[in-house]
């Protein structure tokens, strides 16, 4: 496979379409912080609109630290103790799967026929949708916490809420406000990347040096430019970023404590809490996707920048 030239080249895997060239991000340099196994959606996605992807890993995950607690509660799922089992991420599905895994078993096989499953996003559905199992409730507007407890039934109901161990309370409680009873129980951690390899979730990246090379694959479609934080720094610096997505709260986070003064780099979030989150940090939001995948970041990036005429580019 070849190796991109170089983040001041051309990357491997931009569209060589010629509408790409025309579109409003042709040629800005986009930062990506999640790990380089959960960006080659949003990677394909910016390539496909002409801009040029960069990854900087802020973020990853690793398992729970009270895996006892995580077991009794999926003994409890498995037992029939739950009307409702509520994912709230990609991540949660990665750990359900992983203990389910443990198991030497599905996911699917955890949930018995009674168990309703409610989700936030469309990714979260998509994935839950590949496991075998059936999605019954997600918000089709505001694809948020927020969105879920608009259209939640309400009443009585036992459900498992399964999440990060920094997660606010916001839907535990809007649950618990419906007249739920509402057992929270983390499934995993979130760290500063590079987590530990023996407890990262996911085991085909355990073995990764603290910094991958350069060039790293991308879910095995794509090479891109894998960069440090004194690298982005630099950039940003000179000019040379045109945006950097947070793709969660805690990645806002990271990109405050790293990344901070942004100067031109326009700060893109995923959602409205993501935006939230960025906002008591202190950072300006440029743009909200309407909807939390790729394409809806690259539609708000691309309705960013369409008014603005691109500028010569930079050397870095």
């Amino acid at each position: 496979m070849p190796r991109p030239e170089s983040v001041d080249g051309h990357v491997a895997g931009v569209s060589g379409d010629p509408a790409s060239r025309d579109s409003a991000l042709h040629g800005r340099k986009v930062l990506i912080t999640r790990s380089p196994d959960r960006a080659g959606s949003l990677a394909r996605a910016l390539s496909a609109a002409g801009a040029e992807p960069l990854l900087l890993p802020l973020i990853d995950f690793e398992r729970a630290a009270d895996q006892q607690a995580l077991e009794v509660a999926l003994d409890a799922l498995a037992g029939g103790r739950y009307d409702w089992l509520v994912v709230s991420s990609i991540t949660t599905v990665r750990a359900l799967k992983a203990k389910a895994a443990e198991r030497g078993t599905e996911l699917s096989a955890l949930l018995p026929s009674g168990v309703r499953v409610a989700t936030i996003g469309p990714s979260s559905r998509r994935i839950l949708e590949a496991e075998g199992i059936r999605v019954d409730l997600a918000p089709e507007g505001s694809q948020s916490a927020a969105g879920l407890l608009e259209v939640w039934p309400g009443g009585p109901g036992r459900v498992l809420l399964p999440q990060a161990d920094i997660a606010d309370s916001l839907l535990s409680d809007g649950l618990a406000g419906k007249g739920a009873e509402v057992a929270v129980v983390t499934a995993y951690r979130t760290v500063d990347f590079p987590a530990r390899p023996e407890e990262r979730l996911d085991t085909e990246l355990a073995k990764a040096a603290a910094w991958p090379a350069p060039g790293t694959d991308v879910a095995g479609e794509q090479e891109l430019p894998l960069l440090e934080p004194a690298r982005a720094r630099t950039m940003i610096d000179d000019g040379a970023l045109a945006a950097v997505v947070a793709a969660s709260p805690s990645a806002a986070r990271r990109i405050a404590a790293t990344l901070v003064p942004l100067r031109d780099c326009r700060f893109i979030a995923i959602g409205r809490s993501t935006a939230a989150e960025a906002g008591t940090l202190g950072l300006t939001v440029a743009a909200t996707a309407k909807e939390p995948t790729p394409d809806g970041i690259v539609a708000a990036l691309t309705e960013l920048f369409a008014s603005v005429q691109p500028s010569a580019p930079e050397r870095t």
